[in-house]
């Protein structure tokens, strides 16, 4: 029995090919980057930003969120043991971007309510993509300091809703920059390591 379970268990080398195919996936983590630094911008530094408008710019930032985390999520079976999560998360991102495209009238407090659940959402996806996921301590830290800025925006939002729409603006903006900025950098990281990681088909 010791003997069949010792085969059942992924060699080191099949373990470092998994970590390495997750790393193929870096480009989707810049896109997922970009466009949320694009989002943190506009939301903190555009004078006079009106509800409606904020609501279309952030359905947009969610769309591209959830279309970059479904096509994660399909690209990452078997290469990733949260990749359910990741498509899961995906999805529900097309569904509130869909919603708010089609209901841009919706109410400060429904807003609100909205943006504070994805927040914590994401936040508790990536504190457990940090954990369930192989990556080096650097793209952990960096996922978990995005997963805890996630939480606490969330909970900022849905806890303080009497902090104003300004306030709201920015709690949302800046959290976005932070999650740009550190995305890019994983995505940086991961493209690194996937050009310097030897190939793996030369020790078969």
């Amino acid at each position: 029995m010791a003997a069949t379970k010792t085969d059942q268990m992924p060699s080191g080398d099949a373990i470092d090919e998994l970590h390495e195919n997750e790393n193929d996936l870096w480009w989707l983590l810049l896109l997922q980057g970009i466009a949320a630094i694009f989002f943190g911008i506009v939301a903190v530094f555009w004078p006079g930003l009106t509800l409606v408008t904020l609501v279309y710019l952030f359905s947009a930032f969610v769309l591209a969120w959830g279309i970059v985390e479904v096509i994660r999520g399909f690209l990452s079976i078997r290469r990733s043991e949260t990749w359910w999560l990741t498509l899961l998360f995906g999805l529900i991102g097309l569904g509130v971007g869909i919603y708010l495209v089609r209901h841009p009238k919706v109410s400060f407090t429904a807003l609100i309510l909205i943006i504070g659940l994805v927040l914590i959402g994401r936040g508790l996806l990536d504190i457990t993509s940090a954990f369930l996921t192989r990556h080096g301590a650097a793209q952990r830290t960096l996922t978990l300091i995005i997963g805890a800025a996630a939480l606490i925006a969330g909970i900022v939002l849905l806890f303080q809703p009497e902090a104003g729409g300004a306030a709201f603006v920015w709690v949302l903006g800046l959290y976005a920059l932070v999650f740009g900025a550190l995305t890019t950098a994983i995505a940086i990281e991961a493209k690194d390591l996937t050009r310097n990681h030897p190939n793996m088909d030369h020790r078969k």
